[in-house]
């Protein structure tokens, strides 16, 4: 049996440096975490154990954990439908060290099917559309092919900065940044054989809803990556287990989770989500967006923590852009007057999260922090006065008008601090 006739027989059988001196937030968190204040106290763990041999456990004296979205009360809420439904959690951002979220902390989404329980020896990923080798591929299959690591940030388009969020979390948190390793989705069409006029992809999920997404043949050709692995180990079930779709740059919604089919086509798809969520009412096609702008958050000192007392602070947080590396991070310490550039801390990738730093003497006057990013384009991160006359619109419009309306929000989240020490929201009202 040929090679061709091989993979049409799989197909038909698919079916369908300042220690003492400055002060900063520490892996335990130094100020005291909204996620820690709200959390259920848990039974002390035995770090002797077996369990804890076999799979580590964090240190007792470790609290940070997601902040749910809605709080903590959301669970108990009447579903929308009978089928199963998870609210959102936050990365915790305001507590985070370095550049990599871990997979326990990473941000997730609501899922209004549920999380699926998927065994991956009866999983496969299938390819057909507009190739000329309809082809399917079992996890085992696909492990065994080249695959790459690549770390990339994800974010999703309901992240943005706004007055109404009291913490980092509530404006950014659902972005993370991880090391993702699988098979070059370039490879896999290679293999199939991408006819002439092929220009999307349409990518579905196995979940309830059968999320799925269109996705330009070029990018697909460039850098998606279909991952198995996050942070070096599988990825996790709330983030696709055991197969997601990795798009580089483009909004969260493009990464497909728990990805079974793969269909070349010839144009875009308005799938359910799209309709219901993206369609510019002002146009007839989906409003596809694409690449991030260039952003930034500066996370510490963020809403709700507290500077303890004068002094000198490093100021820190997470910048990037979909559209490549970050060049520049300005801060700014009196509401956007002066700027001076922040120091980046190595390694800076591209479309990856880039820590900066700066450092502040607090001297027990109110101030406003402001962070903006430059990314390698030379595009600049907008304030949100910047950002709403570039659309033509007022800034109670861009508040309340759905995020996709208007492209990106990557508008600056700036941090007003008292005089007491304590943070808030910068934005106006």
């Amino acid at each position: 049996m040929n090679s061709k006739q091989s993979s049409r027989r799989r197909f038909l059988r698919a079916g369908p440096a300042l220690a003492g001196a400055v002060v900063g937030p520490l892996a335990t968190g130094s100020a005291t975490p909204v996620s820690a204040q709200t959390s259920e106290a848990v039974a002390t763990p035995d770090v002797n154990s077996r369990e804890s041999l076999r799979y580590g456990r964090r240190s007792r004296f470790v609290t940070t954990y997601r902040p749910l979205e809605g709080g903590d009360d959301h669970m108990s809420h009447r579903l929308m439908r009978p089928m199963p439904s998870r609210p959102t959690v936050s990365t915790p951002l305001g507590e985070s060290v370095g550049i990599i979220t871990p997979n326990s902390l990473h941000f997730s989404t609501q899922h209004e099917y549920g999380v699926p329980d998927i065994n991956p020896r009866e999983h496969e990923l299938m390819i057909h559309g507009m190739v000329d080798r309809p082809l399917v591929f079992t996890m085992e299959e696909l492990r065994r092919l080249p695959y790459v690591s690549r770390v990339y940030y994800i974010q999703c388009t309901g992240s943005k900065a706004t007055p109404t969020g009291r913490t980092v979390e509530a404006t950014f948190g659902r972005t993370a940044c991880s090391e993702w390793a699988g098979v070059p989705l370039s490879l896999l069409l290679r293999e199939a054989g991408v006819q002439k006029g092929a220009s999307w992809i349409l990518a579905e999920g196995v979940d309830g809803g059968k999320h799925s997404k269109s996705v330009p043949m070029a990018k697909a050709m460039e850098d998606v990556l279909v991952a198995y692995s996050q942070n070096g180990e599988p990825v996790r079930p709330d983030n696709g287990f055991p197969l997601r779709l990795f798009v580089p740059g483009f909004e969260g919604l493009y990464s497909v989770k728990w990805l079974h089919r793969i269909k070349v086509v010839d144009k875009p798809y308005l799938t359910f989500q799209e309709q219901r969520r993206y369609l510019n009412p002002r146009a007839n096609q989906g409003h596809f967006n694409f690449e991030q702008g260039p952003i930034s958050i500066i996370t510490f000192p963020s809403g709700e923590q507290q500077l303890s007392k004068r002094g000198v602070w490093m100021i820190t947080g997470l910048a990037w852009s979909g559209m490549g590396a970050v060049r520049r991070v300005e801060v700014s310490t009196d509401g956007g007057r002066t700027w001076a550039d922040a120091q980046l801390q190595d390694p800076v990738l591209k479309r990856a999260h880039t820590r900066f730093n700066f450092t502040w003497r607090w001297e027990g006057d109110e101030a406003m922090l402001l962070s903006r990013c430059i990314d390698e384009l030379g595009q600049v991160q907008p304030t949100v006065e910047e950002f709403a006359k570039f659309w033509g619109v007022g800034i109670p419009q861009v508040y309340r008008t759905p995020v996709n309306y208007f492209g990106h929000a990557n508008f600056i989240q700036p941090w007003k601090v008292l005089r007491d020490g304590s943070v808030r929201n910068g934005l106006a009202t």
